[in-house]
C-alpha cells in the first residue's frame, strides 16, 4: 500500500461529500472507496466504485479531506489525470468520471475505450 497525490486522481467536494455520506450511513470508517476499471460496458471497459474495508498490499491510497480512496495500479494507469464527480438528477444519482486517457466513452458515461 502507497500513498500518492490526489492530482493522480481528483474528487470534486460534491463527490467527497457524497463519499463522505455513505461512509457515515455504513456507520463504519474502516470503509474506504474502492475505485477500479473493469471489462465490458459498452466501450469495452467500466468504471466500477464499491466500498472495502480491505487494502491489498499492492493498492494506492488517495487522501483527500478525511476520506481515503483505494485504487489499484492498473486501474490508475487508465484514470491518471482524471476527475470524479458526483450527479443528482431526475435520472437519477451517480459517480461520473472525467478520464483524460479515455478515446471514446458511451452515451450514459459509465464505459470508455483507449
Amino acid at each position: 500500500m502507497k500513498n500518492i497525490p490526489i492530482n493522480c486522481l481528483n474528487f470534486t467536494d460534491t463527490a467527497i461529500k457524497k463519499i463522505q455520506e455513505l461512509i457515515k450511513n455504513k456507520k463504519n470508517k474502516d470503509y474506504k472507496l474502492r475505485v477500479y476499471i473493469s471489462g465490458g460496458g459498452c466501450s469495452g471497459f467500466k468504471y466500477q466504485f464499491i466500498f472495502d474495508k480491505n487494502i491489498n498490499q499492492d493498492d494506492l491510497i488517495i487522501n483527500q479531506l478525511d476520506i481515503s480512496i483505494i485504487i489499484d495500479p492498473i486501474s490508475l494507469q487508465y484514470l491518471y489525470g482524471g476527475k470524479v464527480d458526483y450527479l443528482e438528477n431526475l435520472e437519477g444519482s451517480k459517480f461520473i468520471v472525467s478520464n483524460p486517457n479515455a478515446k471514446n466513452t458511451c452515451g450514459c458515461g459509465s464505459s470508455f475505450s483507449i
